[in-house]
């Protein structure tokens, strides 16, 4: 039960940010390293991959559709962490912090819980499991 809440919670947060993407393009945009190539074409895809992924993790059906959406999201979750570290660099060059360390240091650390997040719900992983005794 607390696997499948957390699915559903997991797949409306990404639904969530994948609208934004799509509609509101102009803070993304704004994150995206500059080594990025294409940066408008990677925002509006990333913004169609949450969505996408948020619907199959969510969907009850098939199983294997769910772990295929919990390895999407968790690649999905590793490949944005660069924007999400040009983001922090870019704050805390302004004079005035921008959103500061208070928002940016917890971010850093739920990058990696969203990589396992979307591997639990997934369905990919059982970790942390309870170890039966021997």
């Amino acid at each position: 039960m607390t696997r499948s809440i957390a699915r559903i919670a997991l797949a409306l947060f990404y639904l969530l940010a994948g609208v934004l993407h799509l509609a509101i393009p102009r803070p993304f945009l704004s994150i995206v390293p500059g080594w990025v190539p294409f940066p408008q074409t990677v925002v509006f895809w990333t913004g169609i991959a949450e969505v996408l992924g948020a619907l199959t993790l969510a969907q009850p059906w098939s199983p294997s559709l769910r772990k295929l959406a919990g390895a999407g999201l968790a690649a999905y979750a590793v490949c944005v962490f660069p924007a999400n570290i040009n983001h922090f660099m870019m704050d805390m060059a302004r004079p005035d912090g921008g959103l500061g360390l208070a928002y940016h240091v917890p971010r850093m650390f739920v990058q990696p819980v969203l990589v396992w997040l979307a591997l639990w719900t997934g369905g990919l992983t059982n970790w942390p499991a309870t170890a039966r005794p021997r």
